[in-house]
């Protein structure tokens, strides 16, 4: 292994494991904020940095030209639904298991890419697929029991990060990097804070919005940063090892979300769960093997 490989693997686990120490922020706050005024408020920070940033190193011509306007509002729907069902699935099951059934989103993606994009739904697909299903059902398991039909929150969570993902691929090309995540925010966000309103008018006790203590917002804030960090350290990653190499560090995400959920919420791993989770990260690197393969094929000799 190249020392830039080995160096590029190591920041991209060191972000992915960074997004999961956000994730336990948000599983601290427990309640005491609506899933829906969290999600609004991570992503209009993040739409203000962000955006700023754009300014500064791009001018105003990326916000009057925006390219797929109808695309970008779909890529915050889905951000904005994966937010929230996350957001409230850390509260009301173990870390380590929403995190794993958040897990099932590349198969989804690939469905959603053959049903919307035309690419050609493999076997090996459609196998993964039902691995990670089969992993899905074990997980679900004991959480079924407990909070009833509530414990999909991660699987709402995991399609809307797949409409994300399919709609990136629908764009591609049509801005920069920096373009692209400063529209997803403002979208994001805008969808966000119609939801936040919708739900505290559904007298929804769960969704009612109420001015919080201090800490709840600084709290949210420093997901944000987190969050920040956290992307920023995977493009380092990719950067020096390449996307298919660092792939496989997302799921050092469960090991992160193991050691804080068991130090901050004295959650204990169930290893039935964990069995479950197994078979759904199976899966997932069974999918990405295979799309290396293929890429490796169809380069010249």
């Amino acid at each position: 292994m190249q020392e830039t490989d080995r160096s590029g693997l190591l920041f991209a686990l060191a972000g992915f494991c960074t997004l999961t120490l956000g994730d336990a922020i948000v599983k601290g706050i427990d309640g005491a904020w609506a899933p829906t005024a969290i999600a609004a408020w991570r992503y209009g920070l993040g739409a203000v940095g962000l955006t700023a940033i754009l300014i500064w190193k791009e001018g105003l011509a990326p916000l009057r030209n925006i390219p797929g306007f109808w695309m970008q509002w779909l890529r915050g729907a889905g951000v904005g639904v994966a937010t929230i069902c996350f957001f409230a699935s850390v509260w009301l099951m173990p870390l380590t298991e929403a995190i794993a059934l958040a897990f099932t989103q590349p198969m989804f993606t690939a469905i959603l890419a053959a049903i919307f994009l035309g690419e050609k739904l493999r076997w090996q697909t459609v196998a993964a697929t039902l691995l990670a299903f089969a992993g899905v059902l074990i997980v679900l398991r004991p959480n079924f029991a407990e909070i009833g039909i509530a414990a999909l929150l991660p699987l709402g969570a995991a399609m809307g990060m797949a409409v994300l993902v399919t709609a990136n691929r629908a764009v591609a090309g049509r801005g920069s990097a920096l373009a692209m995540q400063s529209y997803v925010a403002l979208f994001a966000t805008v969808i966000l804070v119609i939801a936040m309103v919708i739900g505290h008018a559904s007298g929804m006790a769960e969704l009612q919005v109420q001015w919080p203590a201090w800490h709840i917002p600084a709290r949210v804030a420093i997901i944000a940063v987190t969050a920040s960090t956290a992307h920023w350290l995977i493009y380092m990653g990719t950067e020096r090892a390449g996307a298919a190499t660092v792939a496989p560090m997302t799921y050092g995400q469960l090991i992160a979300a193991s050691v804080l959920g068991y130090l901050f919420f004295s959650e204990v791993p169930d290893l039935t769960a964990m069995a479950g989770a197994a078979l759904i990260i199976l899966a997932g690197l069974w999918l990405w093997h295979d799309g290396r393969t293929r890429r490796g094929a169809r380069m010249p000799a």
